[in-house]
């Protein structure tokens, strides 16, 4: 028995190698599986490792020491700094300051928010949830992203998406930092400022199309109201493709109130309308300091905010039963207008 060591086979250690407790062989893939055996690149940070003493301190600090994500029990943001009551939810005057962090749910959403490069703050894994090639990938991208990779059980996870369906993982997305309407009103760049203005507009993929526009067609920034309207969101992130890291969006308490400050400031201001009197190939005043207020697909402009426009102008197309979404209508109204300032010179 001296050749033996107990609980082995042929001298192997229990469960050592490719051997199981028994003693036998382990079976093996088959050949199957084999992207499971290939390496996931290089190491992340300590403190984005799940598991490790530096990622759970990073953890504690992202949760905050009353157990809610992101604030301490002084009441401020243990990742902004911010006092609570700092955003727009809390406080609707607040200038500069986004709606809060937003969670987003489920292996799909959460790998394509992390591709479209949304600014995130922390990526909520649950333990077995790795396995999951997809959840890999968003454990991946968060890493090379700099974003901090927390485990989190399932109660906490349903907690942090509302009872979403999260599929073992979420991402808290960074509150966005929104400017104030007058923050557009410098005239000191080459070309006049091109102000958009979006009125009625709540799908947040619209809002992310025009500012992809109006960053194409080179606009000076996106003004929505700060209620009943889609703010920056994943959703607005995705659909700009990039483009609401170029352009600011600014929060305005009044829609009405900001565009009578434009026109004081000596700003034209277009609405576009159905029922516009005015051609948008005729729009004559596209050269010079301007806003253009555009309103939902479904109710256009609302009758105070057309009232404030010193023009309503429509888009002709073949059928007047047609209409257009938002991102669209406030693309081809851009287009015009930039061929009319190119044209001018």
């Amino acid at each position: 028995m001296s050749g033996q060591k107990k609980g082995g086979q042929d001298g192997r250690a229990a469960g050592g190698g490719g051997y199981s407790k028994r003693g036998k062989p382990r079976p093996g893939t088959g050949g199957f599986r084999r992207d499971r055996l290939e390496g996931k690149g290089p190491t992340p940070p300590a403190h984005l490792r799940p598991g490790h003493p530096a990622q759970r301190a990073a953890a504690k600090a992202a949760r905050g020491t009353d157990g809610r994500p992101g604030q301490r029990a002084n009441g401020r943001d243990a990742t902004t700094g911010r006092n609570r009551g700092e955003y727009p939810a809390d406080n609707p005057g607040a200038r500069g300051s986004g709606e809060g962090p937003e969670m987003v749910a489920g292996r799909n959403s959460v790998v394509e928010s992390l591709r479209a490069g949304i600014p995130a703050m922390a990526l909520y894994v649950a333990g077995r949830a790795q396995e999951d090639e997809r959840v890999s990938e968003a454990v991946q991208l968060a890493a090379e992203a700099g974003i901090a990779v927390l485990e989190a059980g399932q109660p906490e996870l349903d907690r942090l998406t509302g009872g979403a369906i999260h599929q073992g993982v979420a991402l808290r997305v960074r509150p966005y930092e929104y400017a104030h309407p007058e923050d557009f009103y410098d005239r000191s760049a080459s070309t006049p400022p091109l102000i958009v203005a979006l009125d009625g507009v709540t799908d947040p993929r619209n809002l992310g199309a025009v500012v992809r526009s109006a960053a194409a067609f080179g606009a000076t920034g996106v003004v929505v109201p700060s209620r009943r309207s889609a703010g920056v969101t994943a959703g607005a992130w995705k659909a700009s493709a990039g483009a609401l890291v170029r352009l600011p969006v600014a929060q305005a308490v009044n829609l009405t109130r900001a565009i009578e400050g434009y026109k004081k400031a000596g700003f034209f201001v277009a609405g576009l309308d159905a029922e516009g009197t005015t051609d948008l190939r005729d729009m004559s005043i596209a050269d010079g300091p301007m806003v253009l207020v555009v309103g939902s697909e479904g109710r256009g402009l609302s009758r105070v905010v057309a009232n404030a426009c010193d023009m309503l102008v429509s888009i002709p197309m073949a059928s007047g039963n047609e209409s257009l979404n938002a991102g669209i209508a406030a693309s081809i109204a851009l287009y015009e207008i930039a061929g009319v300032r190119a044209a001018n010179g």
